[in-house]
């Protein structure tokens, strides 16, 4: 497949285009993101119910499902990002990678912290090795290992080309994530959010879920772009030195 043929995946490509799109974006997702958490955790922390089992201890799923949703989809763009650069050097696709990575491990630890603080009132322990859990560990594993790996080499170009291969390899613990659950006997409750018959939560706490799942969404969205902003500024300014004879 031609460069030709896939107008869109190269309009941003340009930097100086990248970065009138960004601009544009960028207060609007951040002004989003501040209203979507602060309406989330008002919900999620006061005016929705506690479980009739779980009692407050359910208000840790007002974090924890979105971050665990956040880690496998901020992997999975990655991974995308990870394929474009090496089929079609994308301009931005590995400097996408690089400034996604930290965020992706942020959400994954959060989602670690926080099913530890809910398994051990409901579990009696704050870590089992569960097929779940295991897996989505294996995936935080996955971020630092890219962020060690990135920044290996001398050369930052073939730190990247390295770091988008290890992505490649690592989407594997995606599925295995998703399913773990139907695989396996684990401790770990089964989809309650989106099943084929819909969700199996009650309305007042699909409010709160979903504005902060909203609100991390958004608020990737605004710090990635400033990442990525700030890639292409180190880049420039690596180039200009090296130009200049700095380097």
């Amino acid at each position: 497949m031609t460069t030709a043929r896939i107008p869109l995946l190269h309009r941003y490509a340009n930097p100086a285009a990248f970065g009138r799109l960004s601009s544009q974006i960028l207060p609007w997702t951040a002004g989003v993101s501040a209203i979507l958490l602060g309406l989330g955790l008002y919900f999620g922390l006061f005016a929705s119910p506690p479980d009739y089992q779980q009692g407050n201890t359910v208000r840790i799923m007002y974090v924890h499902v979105p971050a665990a949703i956040m880690s496998e989809v901020v992997y999975g763009l990655m991974a995308a990002a990870a394929a474009a650069g090496i089929i079609w050097k994308h301009a931005l696709a590995d400097l996408f990678v690089k400034a996604a990575a930290p965020l992706g491990a942020a959400f994954t630890f959060i989602c670690l912290v926080a099913g530890s603080l809910w398994g051990k009132p409901m579990w009696g322990a704050w870590w089992v090795w569960d097929a779940r859990l295991t897996s989505e560990l294996v995936l935080f594993f996955l971020y630092l290992g890219y962020l060690a790996l990135v920044d290996a080499f001398d050369d930052p170009q073939r730190g990247l080309r390295a770091g988008a291969i290890l992505v490649l390899v690592g989407v594997v613990d995606l599925p295995i994530i998703k399913f773990s659950v139907d695989w396996w006997n684990t401790l770990h409750q089964p989809a309650s959010l989106i099943t084929m018959s819909g969700p199996k939560m009650d309305k007042s706490m699909l409010l709160p879920l979903f504005l902060m799942i909203g609100g991390f969404t958004t608020f990737f969205i605004t710090v990635v772009l400033m990442r990525l902003e700030s890639e292409l500024l180190a880049r420039r300014i690596r180039a200009w030195r090296t130009a200049s004879g700095d380097e």
